[in-house]
């Protein structure tokens, strides 16, 4: 990306309006993703739910809006070459085992998940097969290979509805990440809610803030022109409020992330998503 475009994505934040934008739609070569839906009935202070590219200046929304555009697509493309690498002792690779990528579509709108008692997310799926299944070194959960794979995989459901199970064995999982959203924690003494819920469309460092969803991760971040996982995301916000952030991929993160999931019913997956 080009000095002038990151200039101009900028001086657009400063410009949008701060509400979400309710003429915008959101089509990726011509698939049409919903970006909009009515709150799920567990969210009691939003009426209505919006994906972050809503809040983004019409510059990033149309870095989204076309993959070839896309940044967080070099990243896919590096992925695919990852799929067909053997490695570890097994002497396998991805393509080993699933032949098709396209076979994973309708994984990503259901995780986090619940097995055998555990809540794990894609990234937990991942490594388990590159330890169990290839003996190979798992991957560290935000790092380029990991981040990349979790895009090539999530990409296969893009423009299906985040649709996480949240009652029998997950019910407990969902609680903790409730309390989590709402706990407040750090020097600024300030939880999720006060800018996801609270404050989402307010200006804030330049940038509007959203509410929070995660459909779209992993996400391409201009600012820091990599793809990032939603755990460093919440990683990032918790240093934002000067707080001590729990551990990526430990089991706080997991259960914040299964709550976050389940607030953004109904939108479209997204991934790999575009944000300033």
């Amino acid at each position: 990306m080009n000095l002038k475009l990151w200039i101009s994505c900028g001086v657009a934040a400063l410009a949008t309006s701060a509400a979400a934008q309710d003429s915008n739609a959101l089509a990726v070569d011509g698939e049409a993703l919903l970006t909009e839906a009515a709150a799920p009935l567990h969210m009691e202070n939003v009426d209505t739910i919006y994906s972050g590219w809503r809040f983004r200046a019409s510059e990033t929304q149309a870095l989204q809006s076309d993959d070839f555009d896309n940044p967080g697509m070099i990243f896919v493309d590096q992925a695919i070459d990852l799929w067909a690498k053997v490695d570890g002792s097994e002497g396998k690779s991805c393509a080993s085992c699933h032949e098709n990528v396209e076979d994973f579509a309708g994984l990503r709108p259901t995780l986090p998940r619940v097995e055998d008692g555990e809540l794990v997310t894609m990234e937990n799926i991942i490594n388990e097969c590159r330890t169990e299944r290839m003996g190979a070194e798992p991957w560290k959960w935000s790092k380029g290979n990991m981040t990349a794979m979790t895009a090539l995989i999530g990409l296969q459901s893009r423009g299906m509805p985040v649709n996480v199970a949240i009652d029998g064995d997950a019910a407990p999982f969902w609680e903790k990440g409730k309390e989590l959203y709402y706990t407040r924690v750090g020097q600024l003494d300030m939880a999720c809610s006060n800018c996801h819920e609270d404050n989402y469309g307010t200006m804030i460092r330049a940038d509007h803030l959203s509410q929070g969803q995660i459909n779209g991760f992993p996400t391409y971040r201009l600012k820091n022109a990599k793809l990032n996982s939603s755990h460093g995301r919440f990683k990032g916000c918790m240093k934002n409020i000067r707080a001590t952030p729990f551990k990526e991929g430990g089991e706080e993160f997991k259960a914040l992330e299964l709550y976050l999931a389940s607030r953004g019913e109904g939108l479209a997956v997204e991934t790999p998503s575009v944000r300033n």
